[in-house]
């Protein structure tokens, strides 16, 4: 391996910095890129170093031998026989030293790129849980895991996903603790993803979960907090680290851990029951309130009081469609901002939302369009949709497929809809674990967490983990 060609390989890039020297007599070459390692530890720990051992050295294999065996440059180093592997080095930030006459480099790891700081989780907001999140960059999102986690069992296993990006992925999970099986499987199917390009822990996503087309919900959850992380691999899960990225993959994930939050360890147990009842009520509010309103008013009227039937008979007769297509008309307006609210930058958010709230709205019920009873039930919806963020998308989603539902076969459709998303919820089997435990297949310790949480006596007695939920059918196969 000569550095003609590497220089080769990479086309004459312009990043790539390379220093040669003639050294006793023995030239020398050292390989960076810009941008990617730090001049300042390339010079003192590599190119210095470099110079002082290389007095007195009879040949380059002499040299060779005294930098890889006979002295420490950096805690990180190995040497690399091939092009391609020094290539990937390098753009890691590790600085490859070249001799003449040795087919081997030497590469050191001298990381100085410039990464986003860590700061406060952007997405998971809590009050007295810790505020450190995840940044962009896989080793201080590692050490971040550590610092949390100082114990002999925890496993963190690098690998290298994409052809073209060859993106660092670190998989970390506890080896007393975790299913061996589950983790040579996650291994596998994480080391057989033939994608070009990887750059969002989404895409990782897709070839962890069994049941990615069809499965409504997601066996996967992503977090960007190192405490959640930590707190999930205790419990026997594996999490995915992305370099790129700060959202972190858990698998298995359960339907009933999206509405506990990190407060909750630090909340009186019967504020925690209220908290999570809340929470459920929300997300019922946000997929089936909108449904069940338009059935109960074009199907089952006799729900309502007189009072309340004779207003919304009056409302209705000022517009010039029916419920059903007026809650079409503002659900989908809904979705329109909050994508919209989402996409643009954070001084015109604030903007959106007047134009949304008072323009749109305001406009539409005084213009004939919408009946005002419908903005209420469209504002207690949106809230309550911001309740359950990790369920959003499902939200979104389903309360369009409960209106129709409820629009066109009253509570009969509703009904219908509802056991098949159950059995979509039901059939769901991620790493083994059914989606749906503790509740289905019922487990009384585990059920006994979904209201309320453990208290000191429990958690110092008992130890619950993902293994005493999984079942035998629909566990990951090695194929």
């Amino acid at each position: 391996m000569t550095l003609d060609r590497l220089t080769k390989l990479l086309g004459s890039s312009a990043d790539l910095n390379i220093s040669e020297a003639n050294l006793g007599g023995i030239r020398c070459a050292a390989a960076t890129i810009e941008g990617m390692a730090s001049a300042q530890m390339t010079a003192e720990t590599v190119l210095q170093p470099l110079t002082l051992l290389s007095d007195g050295a009879a040949s380059g294999a002499e040299l060779f031998e005294r930098i890889t065996v006979g002295s420490f440059f950096t805690a990180d180093r190995s040497t690399v026989s091939t092009l391609d592997e020094a290539a990937g080095l390098l753009f890691s930030g590790f600085a490859a030293v070249f001799i003449e006459g040795v087919s081997e480099a030497a590469v050191f790891g001298v990381q100085g790129f410039d990464k986003k700081a860590v700061g406060e989780p952007s997405s998971e907001h809590n009050i007295m849980g810790s505020q450190e999140g995840f940044c962009e960059a896989l080793r201080t999102n590692i050490s971040l895991l550590r610092r949390r986690m100082k114990t002999p069992s925890l496993r963190l296993e690098l690998l290298t996903v994409g052809k073209k990006s060859n993106t660092d992925i670190c998989i970390a999970y506890l080896s007393d603790r975790a299913d061996s099986s589950v983790v040579s499987s996650v291994r596998r199917r994480l080391s057989s993803v033939g994608m070009d390009v990887v750059l969002t822990s989404g895409t990782l996503m897709q070839f962890i979960e069994e049941n990615e087309d069809i499965g409504l919900f997601s066996e996967t959850a992503a977090t960007e907090r190192p405490d959640v992380v930590a707190s999930k691999i205790n419990e026997g899960r594996i999490a995915v680290l992305i370099d790129g990225t700060p959202f972190a993959l858990i698998c298995p994930s359960l339907f009933v851990e999206n509405f506990r939050t990190v407060d909750d360890a630090c909340s009186k147990p019967y504020f925690v029951i209220l908290m999570r009842l809340v929470r459920f009520t929300a997300f019922f509010f946000a997929v089936l309130f909108p449904g069940i309103y338009v059935a109960v008013a074009n199907y089952h009227p006799e729900m309502l009081t007189l009072k309340l039937l004779l207003n919304l008979t009056a409302s209705e007769k000022s517009t010039p469609y029916s419920l059903f297509v007026e809650m079409l008309i503002i659900t989908l307006l809904l979705e329109l901002m909050k994508e919209a609210s989402v996409r643009m930058p954070k001084a015109v958010g604030s903007a959106i939302s007047i134009a949304g709230g008072l323009v749109i709205g305001d406009a539409a019920v005084k213009s004939g369009i919408i009946s005002s009873p419908l903005l209420i039930i469209v504002g207690i919806t949106a809230t309550a949709s911001f309740v359950i963020p990790t369920l959003a998308q499902q939200s979104s989603a389903l309360r369009l497929v409960y209106i129709c539902a409820g629009g066109t076969a009253g509570f009969f459709g509703i009904a219908v809809v509802s056991g098949m998303i159950m059995c979509n919820a039901a059939s769901m089997n991620g790493c083994g674990v059914p989606y749906t435990a503790p509740l289905l297949p019922f487990t009384k310790s585990g059920a006994a967490d979904i209201l309320s949480r453990k208290n000191r006596t429990r958690l110092e007695r008992e130890h619950t983990t993902v293994s005493d939920y999984k079942s035998t059918k629909g566990a990951i196969s090695d194929e």
